[in-house]
Protein backbone atom coordinates (compact mmCIF):
# COMPACT_ATOMS: atom_id res chain seq x y z
CA UNK A 1 0.00 0.00 0.00
CA UNK A 2 1.24 3.51 -0.78
CA UNK A 3 2.09 6.01 1.93
CA UNK A 4 -0.89 8.12 0.85
CA UNK A 5 -3.10 5.05 1.07
CA UNK A 6 -1.94 4.50 4.63
CA UNK A 7 -2.41 8.13 5.71
CA UNK A 8 -5.72 9.02 4.05
CA UNK A 9 -8.08 6.92 6.23
CA UNK A 10 -6.51 8.34 9.41
CA UNK A 11 -6.54 11.85 7.94
CA UNK A 12 -10.24 11.57 7.03
CA UNK A 13 -11.18 10.29 10.49
CA UNK A 14 -9.20 12.96 12.33
CA UNK A 15 -10.51 15.78 10.14
CA UNK A 16 -14.14 14.68 10.60
CA UNK A 17 -13.72 14.61 14.39
CA UNK A 18 -11.90 17.94 14.35
CA UNK A 19 -14.62 19.60 12.28
CA UNK A 20 -17.35 18.40 14.66
CA UNK A 21 -15.43 19.92 17.57
CA UNK A 22 -14.53 23.16 15.78
CA UNK A 23 -18.22 23.67 14.93
CA UNK A 24 -18.96 23.90 18.67
CA UNK A 25 -16.56 26.79 19.36
CA UNK A 26 -18.55 29.76 20.68
CA UNK A 27 -17.16 32.54 18.49
CA UNK A 28 -18.35 35.24 20.88
CA UNK A 29 -15.99 33.82 23.54
CA UNK A 30 -12.85 34.10 21.38
CA UNK A 31 -10.86 36.17 23.88
CA UNK A 32 -11.55 33.75 26.78
CA UNK A 33 -8.56 31.98 28.34
CA UNK A 34 -8.59 29.25 31.00
CA UNK A 35 -5.45 30.79 32.52
CA UNK A 36 -3.54 34.05 31.95
CA UNK A 37 -0.65 32.10 30.35
CA UNK A 38 -2.97 30.16 28.02
CA UNK A 39 -3.71 30.83 24.38
CA UNK A 40 -7.07 32.57 23.82
CA UNK A 41 -9.91 30.27 22.72
CA UNK A 42 -10.26 32.09 19.40
CA UNK A 43 -6.56 31.81 18.66
CA UNK A 44 -6.50 28.10 19.53
CA UNK A 45 -9.52 27.49 17.30
CA UNK A 46 -7.86 29.45 14.48
CA UNK A 47 -4.70 27.38 14.86
CA UNK A 48 -6.72 24.16 14.64
CA UNK A 49 -8.52 25.54 11.57
CA UNK A 50 -5.23 26.33 9.81
CA UNK A 51 -3.23 23.22 10.68
CA UNK A 52 -4.49 20.94 7.88
CA UNK A 53 -3.02 23.49 5.46
CA UNK A 54 0.41 22.67 6.83
CA UNK A 55 0.11 19.21 5.27
CA UNK A 56 -0.50 20.66 1.82
CA UNK A 57 2.48 22.98 2.27
CA UNK A 58 4.69 20.11 3.35
CA UNK A 59 3.81 17.98 0.33
CA UNK A 60 4.03 20.82 -2.20
CA UNK A 61 6.99 22.83 -0.88
CA UNK A 62 10.33 21.98 0.70
CA UNK A 63 10.15 24.55 3.52
CA UNK A 64 7.90 26.81 5.53
CA UNK A 65 9.24 30.17 6.68
CA UNK A 66 7.57 31.28 9.90
CA UNK A 67 8.88 34.81 9.43
CA UNK A 68 6.07 35.34 6.90
CA UNK A 69 3.33 33.60 8.91
CA UNK A 70 0.14 35.56 9.59
CA UNK A 71 -0.68 36.47 13.15
CA UNK A 72 -3.79 35.38 14.99
CA UNK A 73 -7.13 37.17 14.83
CA UNK A 74 -10.56 36.48 16.25
CA UNK A 75 -12.92 35.01 13.66
CA UNK A 76 -16.48 33.75 13.69
CA UNK A 77 -17.01 30.02 13.94
CA UNK A 78 -18.41 30.03 10.40
CA UNK A 79 -15.21 31.68 9.12
CA UNK A 80 -13.06 29.17 11.02
CA UNK A 81 -15.07 26.27 9.54
CA UNK A 82 -14.80 27.66 6.01
CA UNK A 83 -11.03 27.99 6.42
CA UNK A 84 -10.77 24.53 7.93
CA UNK A 85 -12.80 23.00 5.09
CA UNK A 86 -10.58 24.69 2.48
CA UNK A 87 -7.43 23.56 4.28
CA UNK A 88 -8.72 19.98 4.55
CA UNK A 89 -9.57 19.91 0.83
CA UNK A 90 -6.09 21.18 -0.05
CA UNK A 91 -4.37 18.72 2.29
CA UNK A 92 -6.43 15.78 1.04
CA UNK A 93 -5.68 16.68 -2.59
CA UNK A 94 -1.96 16.93 -1.78
CA UNK A 95 -2.04 13.55 -0.01
CA UNK A 96 -3.89 11.92 -2.92
CA UNK A 97 -1.40 13.34 -5.44
CA UNK A 98 1.75 12.46 -3.49
CA UNK A 99 3.84 9.52 -4.65
CA UNK A 100 5.85 7.46 -2.20
CA UNK A 101 9.10 9.09 -3.32
CA UNK A 102 7.62 12.52 -2.49
CA UNK A 103 7.46 11.51 1.17
CA UNK A 104 11.24 10.98 1.27
CA UNK A 105 12.01 14.57 0.21
CA UNK A 106 13.54 16.65 3.04
CA UNK A 107 11.36 19.46 4.36
CA UNK A 108 12.49 22.29 6.64
CA UNK A 109 10.88 24.66 9.08
CA UNK A 110 12.62 28.02 8.94
CA UNK A 111 12.51 31.43 10.52
CA UNK A 112 14.07 33.66 7.91
CA UNK A 113 17.45 32.17 7.04
CA UNK A 114 17.57 30.07 10.23
CA UNK A 115 16.61 26.41 9.75
CA UNK A 116 14.78 25.30 12.89
CA UNK A 117 14.63 21.65 11.83
CA UNK A 118 14.52 19.36 8.81
CA UNK A 119 13.11 15.88 8.30
CA UNK A 120 11.64 13.76 5.49
CA UNK A 121 8.14 14.82 4.48
CA UNK A 122 6.69 11.52 5.75
CA UNK A 123 7.80 12.32 9.30
CA UNK A 124 6.57 15.89 9.03
CA UNK A 125 3.11 14.92 7.73
CA UNK A 126 2.70 12.44 10.60
CA UNK A 127 3.89 15.15 13.00
CA UNK A 128 1.31 17.60 11.62
CA UNK A 129 -1.51 15.11 12.19
CA UNK A 130 -0.29 14.39 15.74
CA UNK A 131 0.18 18.09 16.43
CA UNK A 132 -3.37 18.82 15.25
CA UNK A 133 -4.74 16.06 17.48
CA UNK A 134 -2.83 17.56 20.43
CA UNK A 135 -4.36 21.01 19.91
CA UNK A 136 -7.79 19.49 19.31
CA UNK A 137 -7.40 17.88 22.74
CA UNK A 138 -6.64 21.28 24.24
CA UNK A 139 -9.74 22.62 22.54
CA UNK A 140 -11.88 19.91 24.18
CA UNK A 141 -10.65 21.08 27.60
CA UNK A 142 -11.43 24.71 26.78
CA UNK A 143 -14.93 23.81 25.61
CA UNK A 144 -15.59 21.60 28.64
CA UNK A 145 -14.60 24.50 30.92
CA UNK A 146 -17.13 26.67 29.05
CA UNK A 147 -19.84 23.99 29.45
CA UNK A 148 -20.01 23.38 25.71
CA UNK A 149 -21.18 19.80 24.97
CA UNK A 150 -18.37 17.74 23.44
CA UNK A 151 -18.91 15.59 20.36
CA UNK A 152 -17.74 12.02 20.02
CA UNK A 153 -14.10 11.89 18.92
CA UNK A 154 -12.73 8.38 19.51
CA UNK A 155 -15.83 7.23 21.27
CA UNK A 156 -18.70 8.54 23.34
CA UNK A 157 -18.32 11.60 25.54
CA UNK A 158 -20.40 12.54 28.57
CA UNK A 159 -22.48 14.60 26.12
CA UNK A 160 -22.76 12.46 22.99
CA UNK A 161 -22.72 8.82 21.93
CA UNK A 162 -20.86 7.14 19.10
CA UNK A 163 -20.56 8.88 15.74
CA UNK A 164 -21.24 6.68 12.75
Amino acid sequence: MSMSGVLLPEFDQEMASTRRLLARVPGERGEWKPHPKSFALGHLAQLVSRMPGWIANTLRETALDLAGAPGYTFESTDTLLAGFDANVRGARAALEAARDEDFAVPWSLKHGEQVLFSAPRAAIVRNHISHLVHHRGQLTVYLRLLDVPLPSIYGPTADEGWQG
